[in-house]
């Protein structure tokens, strides 16, 4: 009785034949992050960041998410009792179609959950990537009458980042079946490779590999090397409202190896925020740029 269940359930599984064309990607429609206390994200994302919590807008996915903008958002979540390292929760993609993506990917191999649809309209569902980070796929409509706030350090999430032990494992997810392409990769010298960039098939956003973190890194560490980005018109313009805004640990403003200004800041649990203006001032180190870049 078992096998035949299992032998139905295959049979009833999409094939590529259904689904062979992949529906677009974007960009990056939320990261979700941990936190061991949402009192203190709730003043660090509202109060330092200046987003707007958007409590009813988030409540079938977290229990509080802060809006960038009309498509992008941060969630946050509560630490679960089984303790991860990891506090980069998740990361999400645009989608045009959760339904045809869903078939896609599963037709290609992958587990996914069902198809998720909120009281807004809004629908997602989830997968795990090959080394175990959390991503999502989401379908939804721009907010209604959602205007960035002025006080916003920035309206713009560029990219996410996480630790990856196997580029090439990661890469026939990314790149082979889901479409990324090249952005840039450099490292700290010339000749490595110690970040790998690589942009949404049908954007300007991204995802950063970090590459070469020691298997025993330790929290802070890993609150370093699992980010992400908001884009900046001005680094330092952007550190110059957090110090007033009573933020005093800020790494930067500096040249990156990318020959970006960026900044980085760490929110409670320390999860690093990076603050990056969307083009580079000068060549970068390594290797040259393989995409443009993404627009204010």
């Amino acid at each position: 009785m078992i096998t035949f269940l299992a032998a139905a359930l295959v049979w009833l599984l999409p094939t590529a034949k259904d689904c062979p064309v992949r529906p677009q990607i974007t960009g990056i429609a939320h990261v979700r992050v941990y936190s061991t206390n949402l009192d203190n994200s709730t003043r660090f994302y509202g109060q330092v960041l200046g987003l707007t919590p958007e409590t009813g807008a988030c409540a079938a996915s977290a229990p509080l998410c802060f809006a960038v903008n009309d498509r992008q958002q941060i969630d946050i979540v509560p630490l679960p009792k089984s303790a991860t390292s990891n506090f980069l929760a998740e990361v999400a993609f645009s989608t045009a179609d959760a339904e045809r993506m869903r078939c896609y990917v599963v037709a290609h191999g992958i587990s996914a959950g069902e198809v998720l649809k909120d009281t807004d309209g809004t629908q997602h569902f989830e997968v795990v990537d090959p080394e175990g980070q959390a991503i999502a796929f989401v379908q939804s409509a721009p907010r209604k009458n959602s205007k960035p706030a002025p006080k916003q350090v920035s309206t713009r999430l560029l990219h996410a980042g996480f630790v990856v032990r196997d580029s090439a494992l990661e890469d026939h997810f990314y790149r082979g079946l889901l479409g990324f392409r090249s952005y840039w990769h450099g490292g700290f010298k010339d000749a490595d490779t110690d970040w790998e960039e690589i942009q949404v098939p049908d954007g300007s956003e991204w995802i950063e590999y970090m590459l070469n973190i020691p298997t025993n890194a330790d929290h802070k560490e890993l609150g370093v090397q699992n980010h992400f980005s908001l884009g900046v018109a001005s680094a330092r313009e952007a550190v110059e409202l957090l110090h007033t805004r009573g933020l005093k640990s800020i790494d930067g403003p500096e040249i990156g190896r990318d020959a970006k200004w960026a900044a980085d800041i760490y929110d409670p649990d320390a999860t690093r925020v990076e603050l990056m203006e969307f083009a580079p001032v000068q060549a970068p180190c390594c290797n040259p740029y393989a995409a443009p870049h993404p627009k204010p």
